[in-house]
């Protein structure tokens, strides 16, 4: 392969520099340290045989096939190239050996072997003091050449530890020389089971240093987000004082704890950047009121943004009903704005006679200007990427906006160890008076007339319900087909009941319309897709019923079923599923029945999914873990936050030089 062609392909793996390759550990080994005689292999097995050329011809039948025959051994290749017919003949006429790596089988002329990985060599040539690591490829990429890349950059490159030797000792750490070393070639006798397990001690010390890498990247980014200047918004002015006294309830103990995190950090003179997470229902949206009261309190804007309409809408209606008494003025920004209303709206921001801003992505579309921007709360945080976070920071003038990020998705802990490790966390981890549990039911498709019966029954003694519609991942079209076509049977089934559709293709205002009328009790059936999924509240829809809910994730499942529970009845959600169930599905399906903590679920969901799935779009070009796991490493996890803290503290360059080793110019993306 050519030098080009062969950087190419490199590239695409993300091996661009020396220690990239070092880095580049195998996922398996193969033991050509030792020979077995053909006759000897065991079945299944791949092992090293070696015997002497005696002649290769091309045979027909049943296909065409080169044919080596050996000395009590035959290869067989069935797609080969002419010049490894002559390679083979001019073998068995120089009295070559071939060494042969695969799984033998029997055949028509004794032991076999179809397409093993071979070398032609002399006699008495020694055998590799090495297990062989295969590295994970790419397409058009040989192991030979990588393996030969990787193992050259071994060589050449420097690998002095970064880490000091007191803290190795401490932590029980491997040398890191050594450990890349017997990685990149165990030595025969080397314990292959913990090796390909990833146990050996060479594999901890590896996993350590990555884990320490995006934990020292992290620290450093949030120091460096603490040296920009923020406004300091006091959190205890005259909008404040006054929103808590008129308050109907008592806020729970944890949203006063979150409350008294977020005031604390808006005080400060560098911007907040804080994740304030809770399970459904648990109070969210009271603690970031408080905090935009903060910055109206101080003569700055607060701007919420929310991953849909119907959230932005839900946003807004519950803000509007707690601000406007208190005089605050509220832009809402929506596709359904007239553009007569639109223009009053941004001239609000733009003159800061409005101190608040609810929309969607809308809000850092061009034209949106604010007055004085001092704060960005960003709902369902993980829907919107880096680049549309940074957008709206960006609408700010004179200084960096501090930034609340709200998530009801319960991040696990050991995720929120990891990637979650640069932000400050607060944690509402409990329901208000009033939110009752919600009982779930699983319930065979076969029996789809009983809870038709159950609806109709509900909706006679005034109860509204949910009828959510199935997710089809082949397209946005077929997700909208289905929930028509759902609507149109349920009303030819529940014939009397007033039977609403919510799907997300639906004009602004038609969104808007259902939701108010059914919020209003005028619809008793909403057939929906997932866009109810977040923010829709209705304290009197007390029964839902979620059809193939096989076809769901748990995360989903758990969101869904967290629209109920709001009333004073006791609330059912009906999983509708369709029989037979794949394994994977019966098992999210009993993880659903069986918990409604939401955190006990989010950490079954992070075993069955990973954590892509969690981080959504947030670090955008963030390094996903290449060789720590999240829930077996977990106590690698605390130790390398303990290391990083101690790294920064007493050795920041040494902090500085390991994170390059790691992360090289992946460490320059974005945190915001």
């Amino acid at each position: 392969m050519k030098a080009a062609g062969l950087a190419r392909k490199l590239d695409k793996l993300g091996l661009r520099s020396r220690f990239d390759l070092v880095l580049h550990l195998p996922h398996r080994y193969e033991d050509e340290t030792a020979l077995t005689a053909p006759d000897a292999a065991p079945p299944g097995k791949p092992v090293l045989v070696q015997a002497k050329v005696e002649r290769a011809e091309i045979a027909y039948r049943p296909r065409r096939q080169l044919v080596v025959h050996a000395q009590g051994l035959v290869l067989r290749f069935f797609n080969f190239y002419q010049s490894q017919l002559t390679q083979f003949r001019r073998a068995a006429a120089e009295g070559l050996l071939v060494r042969a790596f695969g799984e033998v089988r029997p055949g028509w002329f004794g032991a076999e072997m179809a397409h093993p990985r071979y070398r032609l060599v002399h006699e008495g040539e020694p055998l590799p003091d090495a297990l062989t690591p295969i590295y994970p490829t790419t397409a058009g990429l040989a192991q030979a050449a990588l393996r030969g890349r990787v193992l050259e950059a071994l060589d050449e490159a420097g690998l002095e530890d970064t880490l000091p030797e007191e803290l190795r000792r401490r932590h029980g750490l491997a040398g890191f020389a050594e450990s890349a070393r017997l990685l990149h070639r165990p030595p025969p006798g080397a314990d292959l089971a913990s090796l390909v397990e990833r146990t050996h001690p060479a594999w901890r010390r590896m996993k350590f240093d990555e884990l320490l890498a995006q934990q020292l990247s992290m620290r450093f980014a949030y120091r460096k987000r603490r040296e920009r200047r923020a406004p300091m918004l006091a959190g205890d002015g005259r909008l404040v004082r006054e929103f808590l006294a008129r308050l109907p309830f008592r806020l729970t103990r944890a949203q006063q704890r979150a409350m008294g995190e977020v005031l604390r950090d808006l005080r400060e003179p560098h911007p907040m950047q804080r994740l304030l997470q809770g399970d459904v229902g648990s109070g969210k949206t009271i603690v970031a009121a408080i905090a935009c009261l903060a910055a109206a309190d101080a003569g700055w804007q607060a701007a919420v943004m929310a991953p849909t309409e119907i959230l932005s809408e839900q946003h807004w209606r519950k803000l509007a009903g707690w601000f406007e008494p208190l005089g605050v003025r509220i832009a809402w920004l929506h596709g359904a704005l007239a553009a007569k209303e639109k223009r009053a709206a941004l001239a609000a921001l733009r003159s800061g006679e409005a101190p608040l801003a609810v929309g969607t992505h809308a809000l850092v579309q061009e034209g949106v200007e604010f007055a004085r921007l001092g704060l960005a709360v960003v709902d369902e945080q993980h829907r919107f990427g880096v680049e549309q976070r940074l957008m709206l920071r960006k609408k700010a003038e004179e200084a960096v906006p501090h930034q609340l990020m709200m998530s009801a998705t319960p991040i696990p802990r050991t995720l929120s160890m990891s990637y979650y490790a640069d932000l400050d966390v607060s944690l509402i981890d409990e329901l208000p008076p009033g939110r009752r549990a919600v009982a779930t039911r699983l319930v065979s498709a076969a029996r789809r007339a009983e809870v038709l019966a159950r609806i109709r029954e509900a909706c006679a003694e005034g109860q509204q319900a949910y009828w959510v519609c199935p997710v089809i991942e082949e397209s946005k079209e077929g997700e909208l087909q289905t929930a028509l076509d759902t609507h149109a049977a349920l009303v030819k089934e529940l014939k009397g009941l007033r039977v609403g559709l919510l799907h997300g293709r639906m004009p602004s205002a038609e969104k808007a319309a259902a939701m108010q009328a059914f919020a209003a009790g005028g619809i008793q059936l909403l057939v929906s897709t997932t866009v109810i999924e977040v923010g829709v509240d209705v304290p009197n829809a007390s029964l839902m019923v979620i059809e193939h809910a096989e076809r769901f994730g748990l995360a989903q499942l758990h969101q869904l079923r967290g629209r109920i529970g709001r009333g004073a009845r006791e609330s059912v959600c009906i999983l509708l599923y369709a029989a037979p169930l794949s394994a994977a599905a019966r098992g999210r399906l009993k993880i659903i029945y069986e918990n409604a903590d939401g955190f006990e679920i989010a950490r079954r969901d992070l075993l069955l999914r990973g954590p892509g799935e969690y981080l959504g779009e947030r670090q955008s070009g963030a390094p996903l873990l290449r060789f720590a796991d999240l829930e077996r490493d977990e106590p690698l996890i605390a130790a390398a936050r303990e290391a990083a803290a101690e790294l920064i503290a007493r050795d920041p360059a040494a902090g500085r030089r390991h994170v390059e080793r790691w992360l090289g110019a992946r460490q320059d993306y974005v945190r915001v």
